[in-house]
């Protein structure tokens, strides 16, 4: 394997050096330092060697080794933090500004009957489509549209709401979650 004039360096030592003979498989080097030493040829490393010429013989095609090793490299996996896994997946804002393009002219009926019937419809669409958390965004106002939701949250058995994070919404918004049935 080693040939005279090769640089090696010894595995679990701190030496380096050059080769002076090979006989069998006892290899003699001489150190950078100068001084005369024999090692059993396993114990060496070719120094500025090649890839092919470090890998023993039985290893003909050694980019099939390297793609082994890649093959095995650890693949990355997208993690879900804990903030967002608690962000609900659906909000629904119930100001009658983003339900109609013009709210002029209508009564407080109305706005509350459109209200209604859009979170209504919004809640059955998050239950076909089996959608753990809603936020309904009502507004502070003077409370009507709230108890309203309330009211219809109360008809549902397979749900609970609650205030919505303060933080986010202040105290103008409702958050739903349904209980799933797997």
């Amino acid at each position: 394997m080693f040939k005279t004039g090769d640089k090696v360096a010894v595995l679990d030592e701190d030496l380096e050096g050059k080769v002076i003979s090979v006989k069998g498989a006892e290899v003699a080097i001489e150190t950078s330092e100068g001084f005369l030493m024999s090692f059993d040829e396993k114990d060496l490393v070719r120094i500025g060697a090649s890839l092919p010429d470090i890998l023993p013989p039985e290893v003909e095609n050694f980019s099939e080794v390297i793609k082994e090793k890649e093959s095995f490299k650890k693949r990355k996996s997208t993690r879900v933090k804990p903030k967002e896994r608690n962000q609900p997946p659906m909000e629904v804002d119930l100001h009658i500004g983003k339900l109609v393009p013009k709210s002029g002219g209508l009564s407080n009926f109305e706005i509350l009957n459109i209200q209604m019937n859009t979170a209504k419809r919004q809640l059955e669409f998050a239950m076909s489509k089996r959608i753990q958390k809603v936020v309904f965004i009502h507004g502070v106002g003077e409370g009507v549209l709230k108890a309203e939701l309330e009211t219809l949250f109360n008809r549902y058995d397979n749900l609970k709401f609650y205030d919505a994070d303060y933080q986010k919404y202040g105290l103008g918004a409702t958050e739903v979650y349904f209980y799933q049935n797997y």
